[in-house]
């Protein structure tokens, strides 16, 4: 994919996130073949977005949401500054179209990741982290369509990253088996779904070694202070408008969103 042809893709998808419109899929002139076209229309439409990048978000990093998503990988995608906020969040009618949420854990860097030859170990980039965090992703994509767009498109939609609630910082985590670590899905107070750290890669941990090393691939990093959410632990809940969601970590925590 040319330069041009990945402006053109760009701009169709921020006027689209801008505008809150949907379309079709990216016309035919512009459209990611593959994931390389499509993380090249996404680091375009980090320009066009014109706000910091204040970490990432993986996406597909379970059975579940690769069948929803119909991709068979891991995707990553950035995490602009508009779209954090801190629980209990008030999400106003409008903020969203597709009104999915996913239960993830988060974690805060406290040092740079920066782009090598080698792979980072597991051990190498949990040194690098600050704190964990209860989160609630809530994705949100430009394409009528978005379940049958494919992986590219999905990437170059910035992996239909748009909001993300945090909670307060776990304590005494760093020496739990995050992969046994259960969770609730709350929606009104009801239980409608709970999930495991192991359905995030196996091990929350390992998704983000898995994002190290594929920014580093493509010869980018993680710095200090940036904020990776790694996947749904749960399966992703549908939420309407007057829904107030928990995602209930247990001893870690949870966040909370309400949804106007």
């Amino acid at each position: 994919m040319d330069d041009s042809q990945a402006l053109e893709a760009a701009r169709i998808l921020h006027s689209a996130w801008r505008d809150k419109t949907l379309v079709q899929g990216l016309p035919e002139s512009c459209r990611p073949q593959n994931l390389d076209d499509g993380y090249q229309i996404q680091a375009v439409l980090e320009g066009l977005h014109g706000t910091p990048v204040v970490g990432y978000k993986i996406g597909a990093t379970n059975e579940a949401a690769q069948r929803i998503f119909d991709v068979d990988s891991p995707f990553f995608g950035r995490l602009f500054e508009p779209a954090l906020r801190t629980s209990p969040a008030e999400i106003p009618t409008g903020a969203v179209i597709l009104h999915i949420i996913e239960a993830e854990f988060d974690f805060t860097m406290s040092g740079d990741l920066p782009p090598r030859d080698d792979p980072y170990r597991q051990d190498e980039v949990m040194a690098k982290v600050e704190n964990l965090m209860p989160a609630i992703e809530i994705p949100d994509s430009r394409y009528e369509n978005w379940r049958e767009a494919g992986m590219p498109q999905l990437v170059a939609d910035n992996a239909i990253a748009s909001l993300l609630v945090l909670g307060e910082p776990a304590r005494n985590w760093r020496d739990l088996d995050l992969s046994r670590h259960s969770l609730a899905v709350k929606v009104n107070g009801e239980t409608v779904d709970e999930g495991v750290g192991a359905n995030v890669l196996g091990d929350p941990r390992a998704a983000l070694t898995w994002l190290a090393n594929a920014l580093s691939e493509r010869g980018m990093g993680l710095e200090a202070g940036q904020i990776v959410t790694t996947g749904s632990a749960a399966n992703v809940i549908k939420v309407n408008p007057g829904d107030t969601v928990v995602a209930d970590f247990g001893d870690l925590g949870m966040a909370e969103a309400n949804f106007g």
